[in-house]
């Protein structure tokens, strides 16, 4: 009896955990078509919804927006935290662009030892 439990419990679990791991790349890639149609405001709004469950190209993408305005007021400080995070995941676009912030001094004071960092 305990056996037949354990065995429906498991199939009900596999079935529901693969539309949400479906889901939640089918947002990702909704907010790129999003974005490449220049819908902004959905772009946003999907890749948030990803890079508050710690997808790292929804993060870089959310700070690249706050850094270059788009959909967004522009915003270095948001776009640095973003950044910053996805760079310590070692995300090398990410990386680049907090170095360039760094050397700047774009939103931050221009510090050459954190943009070699």
């Amino acid at each position: 009896m305990f056996a037949r439990w354990t065995i429906l419990i498991f199939i009900i679990f596999l079935f529901t955990a693969i539309p949400v791991s479906n889901f939640a790349q089918a947002d990702f890639n909704k907010g790129l078509d999003a974005y490449y149609y220049e819908d902004f405001e959905t772009a946003l709004t999907e890749w948030l919804i990803d890079a508050n469950q710690g997808n790292v190209l929804a993060q870089y993408r959310v700070g690249y927006m706050y850094a270059n305005g788009e959909g967004v007021p522009e915003n270095k400080e948001e776009a640095l935290k973003w950044y910053r995070l996805v760079a310590d995941q070692g995300y090398g676009e990410a990386q680049h662009h907090l170095a360039g912030m760094y050397g700047a001094g774009r939103g931050i004071s221009q510090d050459y030892v954190e943009a070699r960092r």
